[in-house]
């Protein structure tokens, strides 16, 4: 069994899979993370690992994570099955590597656009050549919330709702619009210019935002939450099996 670890900007994403198939997911605080390795370990018989660091697990804590599992750690270094065209692949984040990797995995041969929507929202476009050609890096949901409030001396602070207007009639409807809307329309119009240059495009929601944005958007979209793990444990076998 494969243990994949997701270290993203906010909390860490621990999953096992039995090959293909997604046993269990668990999101954990980084302060249980050992705890909860050593429960995974020890329920589970796994064989490998591979570890997507954004931002807060030290070095400290991956030599110490090494000596519990056989650990790749996934870097711009890695093989990956796609070939990366980004013009500074040392500065493309590992979480970005890995959807490609679901992506082409998903989807053989096709034009393919991953939106991830969570802490930013990164736009990722390989096309049927499995040729990684860059994307787009914006602010989350819950990043627009928050700037509004910060850079200014009266808005509140909201928490995501679903939009019922887009014309708000009061100071939190008009945040909501804002930023909800705002986002559901930049959504709309980014699949629109790949569109209209790749007709046939496939189009993939993933992200901790997946849900909430899914019903609201009318494009056809593949809505998979749990994608950017998939693509780490599609990058641990295709490591594995050289």
């Amino acid at each position: 069994m494969n243990l994949i670890i997701d270290a993203g900007n906010t909390r860490v994403k621990l999953a096992v899979f039995e090959k293909d198939r997604l046993v269990e997911v668990v999101f954990i605080d980084v302060e249980n993370f050992f705890l909860e390795i050593k429960k995974i370990l020890k329920n589970y018989r796994i064989t490998v690992g591979i570890l997507s660091n954004v931002s807060f697990i030290s070095v400290n804590k991956i030599q110490k994570l090494q000596k519990l599992v056989n650990l790749l750690i996934l870097s711009s270094s890695t093989d990956v099955p796609f070939i990366n065209l980004y013009e500074t692949p040392e500065t493309l984040g590992v979480d970005r590597i890995a959807l490609v990797a679901a992506a082409v995995n998903k989807f053989t041969k096709k034009n393919i656009l991953i939106i991830d929507a969570g802490t930013c929202i990164t736009f990722d476009f390989v096309n049927d050549q499995t040729e990684y050609l860059g994307g787009a890096i914006s602010p989350g949901i819950e990043m627009r919330y928050k700037a509004l409030h910060h850079f200014t001396t009266k808005l509140p602070n909201l928490t995501k709702k679903e939009l019922q207007n887009f014309i708000g009639n009061n100071t939190n409807g008009c945040i909501n619009s804002g930023v909800v809307n705002g986002v559901i329309q930049e959504l709309e119009g980014v699949i629109y210019q790949y569109k209209k240059k790749y007709p046939d495009l496939t189009v993939v929601l993933t992200g901790g935002d997946t849900n909430f944005l899914s019903k609201q958007l009318k494009s056809s979209i593949f809505a998979n939450p749990n994608f950017l793990l998939e693509g780490l444990n599609k990058i641990l076998i295709f490591n594995k099996n050289k």
